[in-house]
């Protein structure tokens, strides 16, 4: 199974479909729709948050899964998929691969990463596991604990990352990550035209992942209305 889904995406697009419960499309009914207009696109694997958007989407597309959970916890800054519980429940649905936070950061409960790892293999051996990291040292983590595969989803979204692009200078912390890491790595975060999609493929990225720039209408809109407006 394992093999299987690396091979389904290797050197495709991959679209990221959510919408968070302040967002006006955040909507199961509606994300599967947008996962339905992806895959018509030829989007190989959609990414996706939440156990009910994933089995809506696995219902309109069959298309393999990256699932995710974003949880908000009071004593930890970390939110993708943080703790166990949303590990589980995101592998329950039968998602290929489940993504989580591997930025260093504290966990919520104390709960430590390494332990969340080798539960998740114990529980639920057949499921990759995708390592959301910011930083070369996350990627380094991520590696030693035994992550399959590699994202820069979160570089830009950590206290010491914030501010930074995959793409800035000429994709040159993309390219670190290519050069230090030992597994396949996808490229998401802030990929927002097809050219920077295609660049990532040809550096070396075993996929990539746009989402914003798809599937996120209130962003789309808000760049030509600002654009109008200057």
């Amino acid at each position: 199974m394992k093999n299987k889904f690396l091979k389904i995406v290797k050197g495709k697009l991959v679209v990221s479909c959510q919408a968070l419960s302040n967002e006006p499309l955040h909507s199961s009914f509606i994300m599967s729709r947008m996962a339905r207009a992806a895959k018509q696109a030829g989007s190989v694997a959609i990414r996706c948050n939440s156990v009910v958007d994933i089995q809506a989407i696995q219902d309109e597309t069959h298309l393999p899964i990256i699932g995710l959970n974003k949880v908000d916890y009071d004593d930890s800054p970390v939110y993708i998929t943080p703790t166990m519980k949303e590990m589980r429940a995101v592998a329950s649905t039968g998602a290929e691969v489940v993504a989580c936070d591997v930025t260093g950061q504290v966990r919520p409960h104390g709960e430590k990463l390494a332990d969340i790892v080798a539960q998740m293999r114990k529980e639920f051996p057949d499921t990759l596991l995708m390592a959301d990291t910011a930083t070369i040292e996350n990627v380094h983590e991520a590696m030693d604990l035994g992550f399959d595969i590699i994202g820069t989803t979160m570089h830009g979204y950590t206290p010491d990352t914030e501010g930074m692009n995959i793409a800035d200078n000429d994709f040159s912390y993309l390219k670190e990550v290519l050069k230090v890491a030992d597994r396949p790595v996808i490229a998401e975060g802030k990929v927002d035209t097809p050219e920077k999609a295609r660049y990532c493929i040809d550096l070396g990225c075993h996929a990539v992942v746009v989402g914003g720039a798809i599937t996120r209408p209130l962003e789309i809109a808000t760049k030509f209305i600002d654009a109008v407006n200057a």
